[in-house]
């Protein structure tokens, strides 16, 4: 059944990274069975010349990681019904083996239910895996598979049906957070989700606060995480908690500064539909490591 499954894969740009995105796309080009199509979507700047055979969509503005990724979703037809799995791959990185795309045909084809399938990021110097990469909160074993209840968004493969039956991304979250949204729908959906460290994506080590959004944009979207979807009871107790880690990390006066002002942003402005997960999916988070109240 896994020879039957089409690929497809969705890189996104800004167009800064010639060399490392045109690296990447030999490697999708590279792996074993069916070619993999693959759609780059330019966001809010021109696309370099790439490989014959890759769809192209240029953005006219960035509309951030999520709006940028559901565009090429939907370049594979409503909700990527075009193919059954696509891959969600940084426009830096790279698939070091011609394997992946083989091992996720063969993960989703033996489990019905599997829904998504988290990548391991490791450096391609050092080999490391950074314990924030590792979706789960027993992260001192990189080298472990096990079933997580969240993924990586630039490393990722997702079964299409995901899509068709849960919705895309959170457009209005920019960035940060957007993959857990979907991750808790996909779950409260009856999906399941699997961190599989033998498929790798080569990424430079970097340190997500580079984003000047960063601090920002992870305080708003948290709350607006929360308000859709966890039940009411579980809102104050996980911003509560996150609050105190906060807190506890010791940013500096200009981080904690921008933290606040996305924690106020994120109970002042809409959040999107409200759709709070079920009891049994709470219990759910709760058995496979992580009680969605950290």
């Amino acid at each position: 059944m896994s020879g039957t499954m089409k690929l497809g894969a969705v890189v996104l740009t800004m167009g800064n990274r010639p060399e490392e995105l045109r690296a990447l796309l030999d490697s999708v080009a590279k792996q074993d069975g069916d070619p993999v199509e693959v759609v780059v979507v330019g966001n809010g700047s021109p696309l370099p010349t790439l490989p014959e055979g890759v769809r192209t969509i240029e953005l006219p503005e960035n509309v951030g990681i999520p709006a940028g990724r559901n565009v090429g979703i939907e370049a594979f037809g409503p909700g990527g019904s075009d193919v059954d799995v696509l891959l969600f791959l940084d426009d830096d990185g790279l698939l070091p083996g011609t394997d992946t795309a083989e091992l996720c045909r063969q993960a989703f084809a033996a489990d019905p239910k599997l829904g998504i399938i988290s990548f391991r990021i490791a450096d391609p110097e050092t080999g490391v895996t950074q314990r924030r990469h590792v979706p789960r909160l027993r992260a001192s074993d990189p080298l472990r598979s096990s079933r997580v209840t969240t993924f990586l968004g630039g490393a990722n493969a997702v079964r299409t049906t995901v899509f068709q039956q849960v919705g895309g991304l959170p457009d209005d979250f920019f960035y940060a957070h957007e993959e857990t949204d979907l991750a808790w729908r996909a779950l409260d959906a009856g999906w399941m989700i699997d961190y599989r460290s033998d498929m790798v994506l080569h990424h430079p080590t970097t340190a997500p606060s580079r984003h000047a959004v960063y601090h920002r944009m992870v305080a708003r979207n948290r709350v607006w995480l929360a308000r859709r979807n966890l039940p009411a009871l579980l809102v104050p107790v996980y911003l509560g908690v996150w609050l105190l880690l906060t807190l506890a990390r010791r940013p500096s006066k200009t981080a904690l500064r921008a933290w606040f002002g996305g924690f106020r942003e994120g109970w002042r402005t809409p959040c999107g539909p409200r759709h709070p997960m079920k009891w049994r999916t709470v219990w759910r988070l709760t058995r496979l490591g992580r009680p969605p109240v950290i």
